[in-house]
């Protein structure tokens, strides 16, 4: 197998050198060495900047974490208290409307009680003022009747006797 690593390493191949001095292997320690020592501490400057910048911002948003959890408790509140007064609103509107409805109820019936009254009103005084004319009419037709036969009745001496009571009556009153 050995022959295989010199046949690889003589054609150009590949080979692995155990040399440690060939190798360069001092010469990465150190590289290695050199860029921990000086980047250890731009790099752990970086990285406690960007820790410091995770905990301001995560205790940034704790705050507005509990700034929002109180405002969303008040607006909660706001919310319950809104509810109450729009409940109350309600009722006091239902309470409005039933109030003015039995008013116009009571509006209603007292104006068709007037309307009746006034009808009432109405109808009497026609039947006063047909009960007149009846009157007038059958005070004429006697009127006219006793005209027509007063002058077969009537006599000088049943003239003169209605004249004596007409000046009579009129004397009385």
């Amino acid at each position: 197998m050995m022959s295989f690593v010199n046949f690889l390493a003589a054609e150009g191949g590949f080979a692995i050198n155990l040399n440690p001095l060939e190798t360069n292997l001092i010469n990465l320690v150190i590289v290695i060495g050199l860029l921990v020592y000086f980047l250890k501490g731009l790099l752990g400057g970086i990285l406690e900047r960007r820790r410091e910048s995770i905990l301001k911002e995560l205790n940034d948003a704790e705050a507005r974490l509990k700034t929002a959890t109180t405002e969303l408790s008040k607006a909660q509140a706001d919310l319950d208290s809104a509810k109450e007064k729009a409940e109350k609103i309600r009722a006091d509107g239902k309470a409005r409307a039933q109030a003015i409805r039995a008013d116009g109820e009571q509006r209603t019936i007292e104006a068709m009680a007037a309307l009746k009254q006034d009808a009432l009103a109405d109808l009497n005084a026609e039947g006063a003022r047909l009960t007149e004319q009846l009157r007038r009419e059958a005070a004429l037709a006697a009127i006219n009747k006793v005209m027509a036969d007063l002058p077969g009745r009537l006599d000088s001496a049943a003239q003169a006797r209605l004249i004596d009571a007409s000046i009579n009556n009129l004397e009385d009153a």
